[in-house]
């Protein structure tokens, strides 16, 4: 089974979110559609700026973690810069 990092952004509130999921199509519904709560339910809606594929679990929770460090949001606001000047 394949797993995604990725990376939304609101425009509306210039606000990223990281997540990790074996379903990145259903997961995006979740955030700008389905769910009632939660913290991205308050910021859509979301774009999808950045995706990375792994071939396990463990590989995609270790990326997920690393982009919410300190290393990880400075690369993480590269990416969001060129997702922003791309679009």
């Amino acid at each position: 089974m394949e797993h995604v990092v990725y990376i939304l952004y609101s425009k509306k509130f210039d606000k990223t979110y990281v997540g990790c999921t074996s379903s990145i199509i259903s997961r995006f519904h979740s955030h700008n559609t389905y769910a009632t709560k939660g913290w991205t339910v308050r910021y859509r809606p979301w774009e999808v700026s950045h995706i990375e594929f792994f071939n396990t679990k463990t590989e995609a929770l270790s990326r997920e973690k690393w982009f919410k460090t300190g290393t990880g949001r400075r690369e993480k606001d590269k990416l969001l810069q060129e997702f922003i000047k791309n679009n």
